[in-house]
């Protein structure tokens, strides 16, 4: 059976909470809170393989033309099969049906992000006036976003990119 990418219902979060604590066992993703999975649900989409979610990943709008890729993990046994591919090509569909026109992300997976035109870039592309806007987020992967030093010991090193839509 081939593998169907659509969005997540709130019966995937368990199997998404699986594929997140793989990688951040192995310290490739942040973990994050089961709460919080729940409640950014409609973000994310899955990857299902015979009534199994395989892979995930989210997008996360973080301004009016400006939106963060998040998330994005396969199932290691699915690795290597372009699953991550056709979930990140959903996401950047969506972002554009949104009107979003850049897209960030923060991640080790410079190769694979670069292959979908993600370019590595310093600092937080946005305005002051924007930046100053977005400092009022609890959101702390817009914490991460921004740089912020009170994220940094949460942070893994990753590698910050932007895609124009």
């Amino acid at each position: 059976m081939s593998v169907a990418i659509r969005p997540a219902r709130t019966s995937d979060i368990k199997a998404i909470r699986k594929i997140i604590d793989t990688y951040s066992l192995q310290r490739r993703l942040l973990s994050k809170e089961t709460v919080m999975l729940y409640e950014s649900v409609q973000e994310f989409f899955v990857a299902e393989k015979d009534n199994e979610i395989i892979g995930c990943g989210a997008l996360h709008v973080l301004w009016e033309d400006l939106g963060e890729v998040r998330t994005v993990a396969v199932n290691e046994a699915f690795r290597g099969q372009k699953i991550g591919h056709q979930i990140l090509t959903q996401i950047i569909e969506r972002a554009k049906t949104l009107g979003l026109k850049r897209l960030f992300c923060l991640t080790f997976e410079t190769e694979f992000f670069g292959k979908h035109g993600f370019t590595e870039i310093q600092g937080a592309p946005v305005e002051s006036d924007v930046y100053q806007q977005l400092l009022r987020s609890y959101d702390e992967g817009i914490a991460e976003f921004l740089d912020l030093e009170s994220v940094k010991p949460n942070t893994l090193g990753n590698t910050r990119m932007l895609k124009i839509l």
